[in-house]
């Protein structure tokens, strides 16, 4: 088998589409894969880059991939969808985050490192605001904003 240089991976509710090309672009692996198998079938692979539409759960799979020593790539839908080429169906979406992340241009995210964000003006901001509701809340004929 020729070796993988980059894998577009389609993340699905329960089926994944692998799309895996070698370093001339010539498609080695098209395949389909049930959600359990993912993990198995990328620790038998020697790592390699993939790319990944940034949806809700490719942070979990990028955490995960990452451990197994693959580098992985998250692009938000819009820097993919110029690499689409046809109709929608579960074939097709694997290949163009592959394509997208193949390219130097392309500016992914390279994965988060599983630590939350810091929320500090989120929280400052609403503290705020139930400060300020409380006190107007005692002020006669004033309505809080």
């Amino acid at each position: 088998m020729q070796s993988i240089s980059t894998i577009g991976l389609n993340i699905a509710k329960s089926v994944f589409q692998v799309h895996g090309v070698d370093a001339a672009g010539q498609v080695v692996i098209r395949r389909q894969l049930k959600r359990r198998f993912v993990l198995s079938f990328f620790e038998k692979l020697p790592p390699c880059l993939v790319g990944i539409k940034a949806c809700a759960s490719s942070h979990y799979w990028s955490r995960e991939l990452q451990a197994l020593g693959h580098t992985v790539r998250l692009m938000p839908p819009a820097y993919v969808k110029p690499y689409v080429k046809r109709q929608k169906n579960e074939e097709s979406r694997s290949a163009p985050p592959q394509r997208a992340s193949s390219y130097s241009i392309t500016r992914g995210n390279p994965g988060d490192s599983g630590q939350r964000p810091r929320q500090g003006h989120a929280r400052r901001g609403s503290e705020y605001r139930r400060i300020k509701h409380r006190v107007l809340r005692h002020l006669p004929n004033r309505r809080a904003d």
